[in-house]
């Protein structure tokens, strides 16, 4: 029997637009199947267990979470724009070597992660003032969401891989098998069970085994540059140093992030459980624009690196404005989506009227600056699409963390209230976005490729 191949796509050639919509698509849907995995959570334990619960899984837990795994998911980032150039250079050598190093860069990864992940959970929890009726639920939760590490760490790897090379469609088939099996397993052990928030973990990485497995099976079975030998697994030494390269800086970016927001939780837990939860049942809600937010970036980040693999500048700059309309116009549509359904969409996640109210208040600070971050997020995807990884980094620092850290000494904790802890967001996101649109107007951000070759 004929093994089956990856289907491929060449980005180098053709209309620019079409062809990133088209490869986009299954990305975007595959980041809304993902949510899932901690929307089904939030919507189950809030019914089924409390307002405590939803605050527990949506509170310092997803802060802790986004903090460890954010820096790790970065790294690995580094991987797939290696693959991507190499592979619109046509070099299939060198795409066969850059997978085996990215999926034994994942292992490595993902058991560091969940090492890190459950020893420092107490630590953090503390130092973040959790309210003491939501600590046990989010101590339980945590230590076996980490225990999964490994294969969420092997599975994001494996569809970076495939989409390197052109193929969005298999990881959008792999989660929406793994979405399905999440949601019966979270109606399993929560309402059936009565595991409360340990049953919703331990169906979120019951889940990530089963994407880690389909993912590993489909690159095992090619004829091609991207065949998996697992007798293979190692690590080149001159492409896992170009991988850090390009990977580090994304994931420091990623971790700073996650430490300014550990500052806004910790003014959020001062606050009390009732807007704990109303922040919770917000994160949910605006955690469906930051992964679509992400697919254009990975869709801008590919086409990036396999035109400038393939010395194509100018189609590089095509992508760029090309990911720009994309980005701006979802933008638009989310907010005014989020806008007229903010009261229903609070609700799903609790009843209790003080909590939608605070929430409904939370997304009205919010929602119109969703349009403010496209130019950082579509530009620094295309700056580490052509390899150049640390000046978008500094960028994203001063733009968003230091100016946010700012912010939240200055005017939040003095002035501690819903808004003052809002106002946070749109100020840094504008911030960044003008500082990333006047180093693209100005700045060299895309190296000659000799440059590029003398620097890795």
């Amino acid at each position: 029997m004929t093994r089956p191949r990856i289907p491929q796509a060449d980005f180098t050639t053709g209309p620019v637009l079409k062809n990133m919509l088209r490869f986009f698509v299954p990305i975007m849907l595959g980041t809304l199947l993902q949510l899932l995995y901690s929307t089904v959570d939030a919507i189950i334990l809030g019914r089924f267990v409390g307002k405590t619960a939803l605050a527990a899984v949506g509170g310092s837990d997803m802060v802790l979470i986004n903090l460890i795994v954010g820096f790790f998911v970065g790294l690995s980032s580094g991987a797939s724009v290696v693959i991507s150039q190499h592979y619109g250079a046509g070099e299939q050598a060198l795409v066969s070597k850059s997978v085996h190093t990215a999926i034994a860069l994942s292992l490595a990864i993902g058991a560091f992660t969940m090492a890190a992940g459950i020893l420092v959970t107490p630590l953090f929890l503390t130092a973040l003032d959790t309210p003491q009726d939501v600590l046990r639920y989010s101590r339980d939760y945590l230590v076996w969401y980490f225990a999964g590490m490994i294969p969420s760490m092997v599975y994001n790897m494996g569809s970076g891989i495939l989409r390197a090379v052109g193929d969005s469609k298999s990881p959008l088939l792999f989660l929406a098998v793994c979405a399905a099996a999440n949601t019966v397993l979270d109606l399993l052990f929560v309402a059936v069970f009565r595991m409360a928030v340990a049953g919703a973990a331990i169906a979120t990485s019951l889940s990530q085994f089963l994407c880690a497995g389909l993912v590993v099976r489909t690159l095992a079975r090619q004829k091609n540059a991207c065949r998996l030998d697992l007798r293979r697994l190692g690590f080149d030494r001159t492409l896992l140093k170009r991988m850090l390269y390009i990977g580090l800086p994304a994931g420091l970016a990623s971790t700073m992030y996650s430490v300014t927001n550990l500052f806004v939780q910790k003014a959020i837990n001062l606050l009390g459980t009732d807007t704990v939860a109303a922040w919770s049942a917000f994160w949910k809600l605006d955690g469906l624009y930051w992964p679509i937010c992400a697919a254009i970036g990975i869709a801008v980040m590919t086409f990036a690196g396999q035109n400038y693999g393939a010395r194509k500048p100018e189609r590089v700059k095509m992508s760029i404005r090309a990911g720009l309309e994309i980005h701006l116009t979802f933008s638009v549509l989310f907010t005014l989506a989020l806008f007229f359904l903010r009261e229903p969409a609070i609700r799903l996640f609790c009843r209790d009227e003080d909590v939608v109210a605070q929430g409904v208040r939370i997304v009205t600070y919010i929602v119109f600056f969703y349009p403010a971050f496209s130019c950082t997020e579509i530009f620094s995807s295309a700056m580490r699409g052509v390899g150049n990884a640390v000046t978008p980094t500094v960028l994203t620092l001063l733009g968003v963390c230091v100016l946010r850290l700012i912010l939240l000494f200055t005017v939040t904790f003095p002035h501690l209230s819903n808004f003052t802890i809002a106002l946070c967001y749109p100020v840094t996101w504008t911030a960044s976005s003008v500082l990333f649109l006047l180093y693209y107007r100005f700045g060299r951000w895309m190296p000659k490729q000799s440059e590029k070759e003398q620097a890795l």
